[in-house]
């Protein structure tokens, strides 16, 4: 069985059924001490792009952000978990009680980023995602920070830095600029993974949209965000930046594609393609429209490295039958991703076989079923 793959039954959902409540990514960010995750944490909050972000943090105090004070904007969006390892302070039931108080609809959270304690077992974390009951909450990815100018160092300290590296989504190389042999470090942090996407950075400098949808600004309403409160031509430092050229400079760069087709999408073909998605893809999301195989419903897709998971949801009356998707990566093939979708579409549009759907129906999650029965990580 897929280490993705939910038992149970499958059956395709009626064209009356309700669709499935649009769910909040929650990311585990997690890294030894010193490599950097709150200073990224602090990027993310300031370059959410009008996104509101929901944090569970080890100590909030360690967040160094005076905006938050002094406007409240995120006092409802917080908690304070205190030191220690979350994975050994609260227990599956306890951290969906957080989850379920932060996805609540009425406080209007994007997305939610659990700040790891450097000595907590990320493992463990993304289990306890995975086993959430919040039909809300989805798996937004792990995310493991290592400082590329103490890695050998934290290696020998710490050499169960290669199992977490191996189990990671994305893996953000930190402090670059620091390091005397950075390209070493890059070439063999890259060794460690399992096909992760592999960032540089500085200043935990990344791109948001490799983990979440950045909201636009226009549709802020009723709430400052960071983005308000904070002048984007100053650095994490408080100083002005803008007269090095490097205002807003986010210091790592993604590769994304956009995919729309209006032709159906044959389900064998996409699956192999999903099945052998290429080193450095670390998000896939969008929408598939399967023709014959199901005329009823559009399948929303939501991948995260390894994680895979399909939302079926019937067809709007007037809506335009699209396959409309958006892969994000590092160091990805656009080109050779664009011509492997093309292939994927049905070669024979109205003709459907009963077993086409069974590999996208493996990854449909239904009510009666446990998120995080068989997470996608190794033991």
């Amino acid at each position: 069985m897929s280490p993705n793959q939910q038992p149970g039954s499958h059956q395709q959902p009626g064209p009356h059924q309700e669709t499935s409540p649009p769910q909040v990514p929650v990311v585990v960010l997690a890294g030894f001490l010193g490599s950097g995750k709150t200073t990224l944490l602090n990027h993310l909050l300031h370059r959410s792009g009008g996104s509101r972000i929901g944090a569970i943090v080890n100590d909030f105090g360690a967040i160094e952000i005076d905006a938050m004070a002094v406007a409240g904007a995120l006092g409802d969006s917080t908690v304070s978990l205190g030191n220690g390892c979350l994975c050994c302070a609260v227990d599956a039931g306890e951290l969906d009680q957080y989850l379920d108080r932060l996805v609540n609809p009425s406080l209007g959270i994007d997305v939610v980023v659990i700040e790891a304690s450097g000595l907590a077992e990320p493992q463990e974390l993304v289990r306890m995602v995975l086993a959430s009951e919040n039909p809300r909450v989805v798996y937004g990815g792990l995310v493991e920070v290592v400082d590329a100018a103490e890695f050998d160092d934290t290696r020998a300290r710490h050499p169960e830095i290669d199992r977490h590296l191996q189990i990671a989504d994305l893996v953000v190389v930190n402090k670059l600029d620091r390091a005397a042999e950075g390209e070493r470090v890059l070439g063999l942090v890259r060794s460690l993974t399992d096909r992760a996407a592999v960032v540089p950075a500085t200043y935990g400098r990344i791109d948001p949209e490799f983990l979440f949808d950045c909201r636009p600004s226009e549709e802020r309403v009723g709430q400052l965000s960071f983005d308000d409160l904070y002048d984007e031509t100053h650095d994490d430092a408080g100083n002005d930046d803008s007269h090095n050229g490097h205002a807003g400079h986010l210091h790592t760069a993604y590769d994304s594609l956009s995919f729309t087709s209006g032709t159906p999408l044959d389900p064998r073909r996409l699956m192999e393609f999903l099945d052998s998605r290429p080193e450095g893809l670390y998000r896939i999301k969008g929408y598939v429209d399967f023709g014959p195989y199901d005329a009823r419903n559009r399948y929303g897709v939501h991948a995260v490295g390894r994680f895979l998971r399909f939302y079926p949801e019937p067809w709007a009356a007037a809506e335009d039958r699209l396959t409309q998707l958006v892969l994000i990566g590092s160091g990805i093939d656009t080109e050779g991703l664009a011509k492997a979708l093309e292939a994927c579409r049905s070669d024979a549009p109205h003709t459907a076989d009963e077993h086409g759907m069974w590999g996208v129906l493996r990854y449909v999650q239904h009510p009666d079923e446990e998120e995080g029965e068989d997470p996608p990580v190794d033991d």
